[in-house]
């Protein structure tokens, strides 16, 4: 039974504060007041943070990067300052709380996903990358511990309030919905010249820079495919994607008998914030719904993955299973962040991905350790792909 319906402020850690999904948290805290915060961190925005600390009354806050920690230590004497990616996970042990928020960007997240299900606490997850790298062993530990994982994205929020209700053995098929980013519709030959301004242009979600461009490559339908196949146990041959412009519908399940449960709603990260804070419940968010009748069309087409090749690319490196998700994981985040700083072109970001898959063969994965091995191996192999 979650807060709203006890009257007790559930204790509330958000990882990743000062980014899109941490700064909505924070901001339907604020508006339903059900949590209390106990600990915030972020990767190396720290004035934003301490300014959030001071205001929810927060006493220990972590930085990933240690230079940024050490500057809001001599900034902040209110309380205590965490460094490195070893003080986020000493904030998850020692902030004591009962449900952490995940908003982390990339690979870093998974420290502190395996330290939260590993101290059985609920974990409102944001962060793609834990299951994507992770896996099966990111699920097997929430299973040991009884610890919940419940999905910030909005699609995957949307799956799971839809398969939520259905009786045994009637899913039959997901499908995931893609807004086609900046440059749906584009040929190859236009995408050879776009810009960063370009890429970052999303025409209906405000994200991250690396979720952004994740959206405008179709990786991030990829992770999002990986992140429903450990959610909800369904095969990847039944996980579908389509492109839906509106952003409108966020996810689709197809039953057993043929008929089709869709989740409609605005494109606003507070409903699918609000509903895994709530452990999986509706609740206040403050968005205003949609008005059916003004709605006007909705439209689907298939993605274009000839021009568009990082969805392939992600697929294949699940099916493959393995440590492959994990070099592909680690390939993208190297090769979106050099065309970040203007070190490649869009293209050459799928590029830089396909030839750290072939030259970083697959393994085993025996223990998260053999991930954090493979994670550092295909970064070097990735950054030596960039010059070529």
């Amino acid at each position: 039974m979650h807060s709203a319906q006890t009257g007790e402020r559930r204790r509330l850690l958000i990882l990743g504060a000062t980014g899109s999904i941490g700064r909505q948290a924070l901001e339907l805290c604020r508006l339903t007041g059900e949590y209390e915060i106990v600990g915030l961190s972020a990767e190396h925005s720290w004035e934003p943070l301490v300014a959030a600390a001071r205001e929810h009354g927060v006493s220990t806050i972590a930085l990933a990067d240690g230079a940024s920690a050490a500057r809001a230590a001599l900034a902040w004497d209110e309380g205590e300052v965490l460094g490195g990616p070893e003080g986020l996970v000493r904030l998850v042990l020692e902030s004591e709380p009962e449900l952490v928020l995940n908003a982390l960007v990339g690979s870093a997240g998974l420290a502190p996903t395996v330290a939260t299900l590993g101290e059985g606490i609920d974990l409102a997850l944001a962060n793609k990358e834990s299951l994507v790298v992770g896996g099966e062993l990111v699920t097997a530990l929430s299973q040991a511990t009884g610890a919940r994982i419940l999905p910030v994205d909005s699609e995957h929020a949307a799956l799971h309030q839809l398969i939520a209700g259905l009786p045994a053995g009637t899913l039959e098929r997901l499908t995931i919905t893609a807004s086609g980013g900046p440059f749906r519709g584009m040929s190859r030959a236009e995408l050879a010249e776009v810009s960063v301004e370009q890429a970052l242009a999303h025409p209906t979600w405000a994200m991250g820079g690396k979720i952004t461009i994740d959206s405008a490559t179709l990786m991030n339908k990829g992770l999002e495919v990986m992140e429903a196949h450990h959610l909800f146990g369904v095969p990847y041959e039944r996980i579908d994607v389509a492109v839906h412009p509106q952003s409108t519908i966020h996810g689709v399940v197809t039953l057993a008998d043929g008929a089709m449960l869709a989740h409609l709603g605005p494109p606003d990260m507070r409903i699918a914030i609000g509903y895994a804070l709530r452990g999986g419940e509706s609740g206040e968010t403050g968005v205003r719904p949609l008005d059916l009748a003004t709605l006007g069309s909705l439209s689907f087409e298939p993605v274009d993955e000839a021009t568009f090749p990082c969805l392939a690319l992600a697929r294949s490196a699940a099916v493959a299973g393995g440590t492959a998700p994990c070099i592909l994981n680690a390939a993208n985040e190297i090769a979106v962040h050099a065309f970040l700083a203007g070190r490649i072109p869009f293209l050459a970001i799928a590029d830089v991905i396909a030839a750290t898959l072939e030259r970083c063969p697959a393994t085993v994965v025996e223990s998260f350790e053999s991930l954090y091995s493979a994670d550092r191996v295909a970064r070097e192999i990735a950054t030596d792909a960039l010059g070529s």
